[in-house]
């Protein structure tokens, strides 16, 4: 009688651990727009270029942290993740001017990095088997959305009663304490002998050849655009939006009584519904073309964002907008990674998407900082919406050429 391996493992609940709280802190810095422009009468676009710097260098450091882990191992380099992330938002904590803030989030991307999906998914899918393996992906994938559930309205409410700088030490102390769950992080190697045998140097050199890594690469630029954008100026927009949130409504039941909290409940909606959204794409990727869910997902995207951008804000259709565009959040993060793998094999899962996941963080870039700088120049968000759609449509035709078959590995 066959036996299943179990989809629940110990490497799977360490990877989930650890990507829920570095998800949760990073999810949550578009709630100091506000609080940190006020203190030092800051334009909005001196923020937004720290978090765009913060992106960017997340970005560069993917492939980094990918190949440390790759060949020194994965919990050093996890490690190593987490003291640059503490140290990012101590140095944070006590920034008084924008160049500080900007140049300190350096630290902060190349954190997120060390303990985010390039390092952990590739931990993941080696100690996954073939069955389990874009269930598992879509499970880790989910549990940075279960970080960002929680992750704006934590920042909200500790901005209640301590500063914000006393909320970066408390984020820097959280981040340090998920290195309590190393110690069960232990992936074995789940690659072909083919694949052990073949150097890092000659994968690289044949996906770069591969028209398909390309495509996949050009693809996730809108995916990093759209999510940094909207994670790093929803709040704001949100909050200071027209339209009055009734004081007896069904939202002041449920304690949203400031456009404030609707901001940050906005985030946290996002990340619950896509929960759910990462779950069923794990699922559906092992049953179906991935590039063609990718390119339904990037079309999802773009119209509910011509939607949302085309009608009447209200606080109804922001909670509208969340639950659905959530749905679709990181549902490309299983489906993209999982492609990789397929087409690339496991032994450099964590290089070849930590590179793919750079063009991603180029788009998050762009996102931020464009929102940042085109509202100080327009007083309004419209633009960088609009350019939103666009980048989305592009995505999802750019989907549709990659051929899904894998390259046949020859031993050097």
């Amino acid at each position: 009688m066959k036996t299943h391996a179990p989809l629940i493992t110990p490497v799977l609940v360490a990877g989930c651990v650890i990507v829920m709280m570095g998800f949760a802190i990073r999810a949550s810095f578009g709630v100091f727009q506000i609080p940190i422009a006020a203190e030092f009468g800051w334009m909005r676009a001196e923020f937004s270029l720290a978090i765009a710097i913060q992106n960017l260098a997340w970005g560069i450091g993917q492939p980094i942290f990918g190949a440390i882990a790759e060949k020194v191992g994965d919990r050093r380099a996890i490690i190593l993740g987490a003291l640059f992330y503490a140290a990012g938002l101590l140095l944070s904590s006590g920034a008084t001017t924008p160049v500080a803030h900007q140049m300190y989030e350096v630290l902060v991307g190349f954190g997120i990095a060390g303990t985010g999906f390039g390092v952990i998914l590739a931990v993941v899918g080696r100690a996954s088997t073939d069955e389990n393996r874009s269930m598992s992906l879509g499970i880790a994938t989910a549990a940075g959305s279960a970080g960002q559930v929680f992750g704006a309205p934590m920042a909200e409410f500790l901005l209640g009663f301590m500063t914000w700088q006393m909320v970066f030490v408390t984020f820097a102390l959280m981040i340090l304490a998920t290195l309590m769950v190393l110690p069960i992080m232990r992936a074995p190697v789940s690659a072909s002998k083919a694949e052990l045998e073949e150097s890092m140097g000659a994968i690289l050199g044949r996906a770069f050849k591969d028209p398909s890594y390309s495509l996949i690469f050009i693809g996730f630029f809108s995916c990093g655009y759209q999510l940094a954008f909207i994670t790093a100026h929803f709040p704001a927009f949100v909050a200071e939006a027209s339209a009055a949130i009734p004081a007896d409504g069904v939202l002041a039941g449920i304690g949203i009584s400031t456009t404030s909290a609707l901001g940050a409940a906005a985030i946290s909606l996002i990340g619950m519904f896509n929960i759910a959204g990462t779950l069923v794409a794990g699922w559906a990727g092992k049953r179906y073309s991935k590039k063609y869910l990718l390119a339904g997902i990037y079309l999802g995207r773009t119209a509910i964002a011509a939607w949302f951008i085309m009608t009447p804000m209200t606080p109804t259709t922001v909670l509208i907008f969340s639950a659905l565009m959530g749905s679709l959040w990181l549902a490309t993060v299983p489906l993209t990674s999982g492609l990789v793998a397929h087409l690339y094999g496991l032994r450099y899962m964590g290089t070849l998407y930590g590179i793919v996941f750079f063009s991603h963080q180029l788009g998050s870039f762009l996102g931020v900082w464009l929102g940042g700088r085109l509202y100080d120049i327009y007083g309004s968000y419209t633009a960088v919406w609009w350019v939103g759609v666009g980048v989305g449509a592009f995505s999802a035709i750019v989907h549709l050429p990659i051929r899904e078959k894998r390259i046949t590995l020859v031993p050097a």
